[in-house]
């Protein structure tokens, strides 16, 4: 567009040239006639005669900031004046006195929300980090729930502890907390808590609780469902069973359907997050004797008819050797190229 305004006007070379590039002679006239106007000058606007002086202007700040009004609106600042018998300005020069002097806005001291850091969770053998959750199970009729807790290993997937009550307390989360680590013998300074911060995990009790256990506790960012992973997904297993009902008809069959799943998620549950063995099998050490067994399986079908295995010799599923909660991002070298 620059060459074309260098041109001289008249002779049609303009017209033709914007017909050529595609160019709009509207816009081109556009910038031209910007590029000859002279920049406006700014005018002060004069003060109104009917302008409060500067004395009134600060008491009326004064005023606003006295600690009957601090908390009010100019409109009701206003009118308790009105009734008062006194007037100083009206409602909108209130809010251009408090706009000059950045107030128009909640006065008091607001709350700062915490950085909440992001919990890195590490755990290469059973009993080392345990999630812990509760979710809700529908009860009979509409608006009645009962409270399933549930404490899972996160590197074996085993549930060690679990209940259901009718309320959701850190009262009641101490006993079973209490019943689990006495039977898993943990000791002091081996174990970390995570859980999420609902009103029972953040609790007092449960803070006490795990002091005096010498147990770490670790906590989700708010509204960030992906710091607790595997008691989410845990919830999700046991809810999209085919046969988990609706509602439970009562406490007592929420139990016994629990009962029978985690029975079941223990012992016969093969899982793929840890190679698809039982927690049970990767709980209690037995993961190197079943890798090692199935390994030999397969060499076996691989000896028998290798033509069917076209790339390499088949191996089962890695079996677990470390698990993250959010695993910490790596920085890349600066040497290393670039991958797509």
């Amino acid at each position: 567009m620059d060459a074309v305004t260098s041109l001289a006007p008249g002779g049609g070379l303009i017209a033709a040239s914007c017909a050529a590039l595609g160019l709009s002679r509207t816009s081109l006239h556009r910038r031209q006639a910007l590029r000859v106007r002279p920049p406006a000058e700014a005018r002060q606007r004069s003060k109104p005669p009917r302008a409060l002086a500067a004395n009134e202007r600060q008491d009326v700040i004064d005023l606003l900031r006295e600690p009957r009004f601090v908390d009010l609106a100019p409109a009701e600042i206003y009118a308790t004046l009105l009734d008062e018998g006194v007037y100083r300005c009206s409602i909108r020069t209130m809010y251009r006195l408090l706009a000059e002097h950045d107030e128009v806005r909640e006065r008091r001291d607001q709350l700062r929300h915490p950085v909440y850091r992001k919990p890195e969770l590490l755990a290469e053998g059973p009993n080392q980090v345990w999630s812990w959750d509760i979710t809700k199970l529908m009860g009979p009729v509409k608006w009645t729930y009962f409270y399933l807790y549930v404490i899972l290993d996160i590197f074996s997937r085993r549930v060690v502890g679990w209940q259901i009550a009718d309320a959701e307390t850190a009262a009641l989360f101490k006993p079973l907390f209490d019943d689990a680590v006495i039977k898993h013998d943990i000791m002091p300074g081996q174990l970390t808590l995570h859980a999420d911060r609902g009103a029972p995990m953040k609790a007092k009790a449960t803070a006490l609780l795990l002091a005096d256990l010498g147990v770490t506790k670790s906590h989700s960012r708010p509204h960030t469902s992906n710091d607790n992973p595997f008691s989410e997904s845990h919830f999700k297993t046991l809810k999209y069973q085919p046969e988990f009902p609706e509602r439970f008809g009562c406490i007592e069959d929420a139990r016994v359907y629990c009962r029978a799943f985690f029975n079941w998620f223990n012992q016969d549950h093969h899982h793929a997050g840890i190679g698809l063995m039982t927690p049970n099998q990767v709980h209690y050490g037995q993961a190197d004797a079943i890798h090692a067994a199935r390994q030999k399986t397969l060499d076996r079908a691989f000896a028998a008819n290798p033509e069917r295995f076209v790339a390499n010799p088949p191996q089962p599923p890695r079996k677990p050797t470390a698990v993250w909660i959010n695993p910490p991002v790596q920085k890349m070298e600066l040497n290393e190229p670039m991958r797509a």
